[in-house]
């Protein structure tokens, strides 16, 4: 579904991924860990678009698509929660959804699925986003991104700042949503935990670069709670 190739990137003279090289597979969730600062969030803007790569490759279902533009690679089935989760605080929990709806057909109804992956959501309709608690305002996200029924969906530490019950809730739904196998997701994770509950394949960066790679039932026997430790 997914196939980066040895991308590379800089800031300035900084060189920030290093011969990058990844799969995301339809039915799995595959799962990129590291310590702050090694380059996980610059490559997920890099597949986004949000920063351009220097060299190297990406595609989606076969297509070649590091020459398009983010709301391109959006409309061609990528759904993006990035880090801090960005919803509009202003904005209803509905006008929210609607918003990962913007470049579907006027009047395009919101999921009903959405309520029954999220029931916060729905309680919480009209309330605005900003008034939500960090892990509601997370589910939202995740809802805003799923809006548009991506075939990819890609999340960058869904976990951040949230509490036990609702990183709970959060886990549960990736789960689901791999295991219908139509759809591929990419998660991006600190908290090692939850990344090895959840992974069907795992890579380790350090910095900017791809240190070990494996299925995610191996994580513990090769050591990688210790690469990843603070």
């Amino acid at each position: 579904m997914l196939q980066i190739k040895n991308i590379n990137q800089y800031y300035g003279g900084s060189h920030i991924l290093r011969d990058v090289s990844l799969e995301a597979k339809p039915g799995e969730v595959t799962v990129v860990l590291g310590r702050n600062g090694v380059g996980k969030t610059t490559l997920l803007k890099s597949l986004m678009g949000l920063v351009p790569i220097k060299t190297g490759s990406i595609a989606f279902e076969g297509k070649p698509i590091h020459g398009m533009t983010p709301y391109e690679r959006a409309r061609a089935g990528i759904g993006f929660v990035p880090q801090g989760r960005e919803i509009f605080a202003r904005l209803s929990v509905e006008e929210n959804l609607r918003m990962g709806l913007s470049y579907k057909p006027s009047g395009t109804p919101i999921p009903q699925e959405l309520y029954e992956l999220f029931p916060v959501l729905k309680q919480m309709l009209h309330r605005r986003g900003g008034d939500l608690s960090g892990g509601q305002q997370q589910q939202l996200a995740i809802a805003r991104a799923l809006a548009a029924k991506p075939r990819l969906l890609v999340l960058d530490e869904p976990t951040e700042g949230i509490q036990p019950s609702i990183i709970k809730d959060i886990g549960r739904v990736i789960r689901m949503l791999a295991d219908r196998g139509d759809m591929g997701i990419l998660l991006v994770e600190q908290y090692y935990d939850f990344a090895e509950e959840l992974a069907d394949a795992y890579l380790v960066m350090e910095r900017g670069e791809v240190v070990a790679r494996g299925l995610g039932k191996d994580m513990e026997s090769q050591g990688v709670r210790q690469l990843v430790a603070i």
